[in-house]
């Protein structure tokens, strides 16, 4: 049956170096959490712990409410997706399939028909008497999958499971993994370093960096309301341009940056705006343009890059470097004067840091 898992204020060094800094989160029964981030931020290690390979300095994890802390892995019940598949291989498919339930004390008929079935539902059926070395990269992943949800663990957790399979096999194998955790309702933990990875297979994405987790929440919320500037860099918005407001009227505000740059923002597609804060905008959320009279940001053009659906330009600004993008029908070049104009819909605010 699956169950909820919870960290609760955990922190974790690896020598005389913190890896972790009392973190904490929740997993509710039948949810998948990502855990994303850049290599060194942590979240290999959290799953460590969890999995019973690590222990914390401090904090307690929990399963279904069972105290799993100090508990050796075996003990856990938790299955687990590796990066480099794990197989035995020397047996079979359904062997190593079965290699659980054999642990277990599940034998028998009892055995070859879960082992059928699970290998059934990855499609895999045909290739039961194979020996791994005679299968494809996402055939093993495949195999590594079937192996853990066969056992019913409470909780699947997954270390970069497609890091080794190609572009086009890794979305592939995302969308079979989410298929086979929603039929199964096994409460997940995954790990990932690949942002549309993560947040294309995930109810909820925690971002981790320097051991803590800057934000939780549903990668449309992370995508489009960043909580911070270091979710905003992560997330794709390139530009995070300093204001502070000078005038409210009604549903709109100016604001001024560096240089004296002034812009209207309007109300309605920010809500309430503190007197100073960061307006945080994609590429896509500065439209370029040699239209003098718009109010804009006004730039140097610098280097521009075609992107196939735009063209992208670095600009030099009284707010500094920026990136910003132009249509496809009006090329500018370098060295050109040209104005930065802000789309409301491709922006957000954030607090200063």
């Amino acid at each position: 049956m699956t169950q909820s898992l919870t960290l609760d204020s955990i922190s974790a060094h690896y020598g005389s170096t913190q890896v972790l800094e009392n973190l904490s989160l929740a997993v509710g029964e039948g949810e998948l959490v990502s855990l994303l981030g850049a290599s060194g931020c942590g979240k290999t290690t959290t799953l460590r712990l969890v999995a019973g390979f690590l222990q914390p300095t401090s904090g307690t994890i929990t399963l279904g409410g069972r105290d799993l802390t100090r508990l050796p892995p075996h003990q856990r019940d938790i299955g687990l997706v590796f990066q480099n598949y794990a197989l035995f291989p020397h047996l079979s498919v359904a062997d190593n399939v079965g290699f659980g339930l054999k642990q277990r004390g599940v034998s028998g008929d009892a055995k070859a028909k879960r082992v059928t079935e699970m290998l059934e539902r990855v499609g895999l059926a045909h290739l039961a008497d194979r020996l791994p070395g005679a299968l494809s990269g996402g055939q093993k992943q495949r195999v590594a999958l079937a192996r853990a949800l066969v056992i019913k663990p409470p909780l699947l957790m997954f270390d970069e499971p497609l890091s080794n399979l190609d572009a086009k096999l890794r979305v592939d194998m995302r969308v079979e993994i989410r298929q086979l955790q929603r039929a199964n309702g096994t409460t997940s933990v995954y790990v990932t370093h690949d942002q549309e990875e993560a947040f294309s297979i995930s109810d909820r994405v925690a971002i981790m960096h320097a051991g803590r987790i800057m934000q939780l929440d549903t990668p449309e919320r992370l995508y489009q309301r960043p909580a911070n500037a270091f979710v905003a860099r992560f997330v794709g918005f390139e530009n995070l341009i300093p204001m502070a407001v000078v005038e409210r009227d009604g549903a709109k505000i100016t604001a001024e940056m560096a240089g004296g740059v002034r812009l209207t923002l309007p109300l309605e597609q920010f809500g309430a705006i503190p007197d100073s804060f960061i307006l945080a905008c994609r590429a896509d959320g500065l439209q370029v343009t040699d239209n003098a009279t718009m109010e804009g940001i006004p730039a140097t053009l610098g280097l521009r890059t075609y992107l196939g659906r735009a063209y992208q330009y670095q600009a030099e600004t009284p707010a500094g470097a920026l990136i910003a993008n132009g249509p496809l029908t009006r090329v500018l070049e370098s060295g050109a004067a040209a104005k930065l104009v802000p789309v409301p819909e491709q922006c957000t605010i954030l607090a200063p840091e």
